[in-house]
């Protein structure tokens, strides 16, 4: 079964199909954080800095409550890609019938409890009196989009399992280009504020949900399932939390040391509020090669590992880190020469300016570590080695925590202690991937047998039955 978007990454040159599949991504990624600095300079430029700072104070908690479904298809992408790199059509097909059942479960009861605990969590974080009910606001609105991130991501992991990351990119594009228009229009037009921003969000994201699963139904033969399949399997659905839930930790608690430090940064008032969410914008735009590539990297592991192929992986990692070091490289003299003028498109007060932009060089100098977390983590995931996703997160925690506490102890370094944790804990988390990797389990770890071993299993059972009848 083929379809032009396809691509088999168990043959042809490793770094060629890492680069082609890495670029729709990239760009893909760099227009879905369009979302997040389109919000964040209309807010900053025309509701103002209190606003700017309610919805930074979000970030991190938004991050906790979307997880468990971004986790969920990243392991639904796994399961796809190994069976498609061992040639197993049939249970493709079962997988993606089956993951729509995951990723709504999850949706649904995430949502629900999103909107319930987002004032107790955002009060927890020490959250101001002055930017509370924005906060409170610009939250419950964003969990509603939940379902729709939901379902979006599970389409585009299964597409990109199957070798497809440029359809994705396009219904990216699309709802980038609906959340733009409609920010201005809520936002300038109408005065709605916080809440037309997060409103603006979630329709862009249920426009790209529904174009994909649209397509995917019309162009992709895999999605046009029958009545047995779209039957519930126990097997299947295992096997997805199997796989995501340890990714969904590992995101949770990502999640929760992040609001941990955004409760250490709301400790020091507006001006460190406004400039930590300016900074954390301007790296989830650095993080994007690294993210584009780990995601190619997850889809190129898991269909060669699923045919067999480690030597195949192994080369993917080798080619991978050298990527990561030239980029991070030339990110470093764009955050020292240009980061005071970056910031400014963000916000107009000179105090946020300077901090931020000074900021932006502290952090600048670990984009290596940042890197070399998402090369050998997607090597690890794709393998089916996404227990480890659990160390990992804890490892975390743990740095974000302890950190934050010895750095902004220090008189001399104060609030400058939380842009150094953010640095530290990201060298210090590479360091754990790197040592898992290199460790070997990954090649183990396959979840999914290979086509000849499938058929020789079935081929066993078959004779095992036919002796049975014979002797009956």
């Amino acid at each position: 079964m083929n379809s032009k978007n396809m691509t088999d990454m168990t043959v042809g040159s490793p770094m060629g199909h890492i680069i082609r599949f890495s670029l729709p991504l990239l760009i893909g990624n760099l227009f879905q954080q369009l979302y997040n600095m389109v919000d964040s300079v209309v807010v900053g430029n025309y509701v103002g800095k209190d606003a700017l700072a309610a919805v930074g104070t979000c970030g991190s908690m938004g991050f906790l409550f979307f997880s468990l479904s971004s986790g969920l298809a990243i392991g639904i992408g796994i399961l796809v890609a190994q069976y498609f790199g061992a040639k197993n059509e049939k249970n493709v097909r079962i997988t993606i019938a089956n993951s729509f059942y995951v990723l709504m479960a999850a949706a649904l009861v995430v949502t629900v409890l999103g909107v319930l605990l987002s004032p107790a969590l955002l009060r927890l974080l020490k959250t101001p009196d002055n930017i509370i009910r924005d906060s409170i606001t610009y939250m419950r609105t964003s969990c509603m989009g939940i379902v729709g991130i939901a379902l979006y991501n599970g389409v585009a992991a299964i597409l990109r399992a199957l070798g497809d990351s440029k359809t994705p990119l396009y219904f990216l594009i699309l709802s980038s280009i609906v959340n733009v228009s409609l920010d201005l229009f809520f936002v300038l037009k109408l005065g709605w504020g916080v809440f037309g921003v997060a409103l603006a969000t979630i329709i862009a994201q249920m426009v790209a949900a529904i174009c994909s699963l649209i397509y995917a139904y019309y162009k992709v033969p895999y999605f046009r399932l029958t009545k047995a399949e779209l039957t519930p399997k126990k097997e299947i659905i295992t096997r997805s939390f199997r796989l995501g839930l340890p990714v969904a930790m590992q995101n949770s608690m990502i999640a929760v040391s992040c609001m941990a430090l955004q409760g250490v940064v709301n400790s020091f008032g507006d001006v460190v509020m406004a400039s930590y969410t300016i900074t954390g914008r301007i790296e989830q735009i650095v993080q994007q090669p690294y993210s584009s590539l780990s995601a190619a990297l997850t889809t190129y592991a898991g269909q060669n590992i699923g045919a067999g192929k480690t030597d195949r992986v192994k080369k993917g990692f080798v080619q991978s880190t050298l990527m990561v070091l030239v980029f991070s490289l030339a990110f470093i003299p764009i955050a020292y020469l240009l980061g005071h003028q970056i910031v400014g498109i963000f916000v107009k007060e000179s105090e946020v300016i300077e901090m931020a932009g000074r900021a932006l060089r502290i952090t600048s100098l670990f984009y290596f570590g940042l890197g070399m977390i998402y090369v050998p983590r997607a090597i690890l995931n794709g393998c089916g080695d996404t227990g480890f996703a659990m160390i990992n997160g804890i490892t975390e925690v743990a740095c974000r925590l302890i950190y934050a506490f010895i750095f902004t102890s220090i008189p001399a370094i104060g609030y400058w202690g939380v842009w150094m944790t953010t640095g530290a804990t990201w060298g210090t988390t590479a360091l754990v991937c790197v040592a898992r990797y290199f460790g070997g389990k990954w090649k183990y770890k396959a979840v999914v047998k290979s086509r000849a071993e499938q058929d020789a299993m079935d081929e066993a059972w078959e004779n095992a039955k036919n002796k049975v009848k014979e002797k009956s």
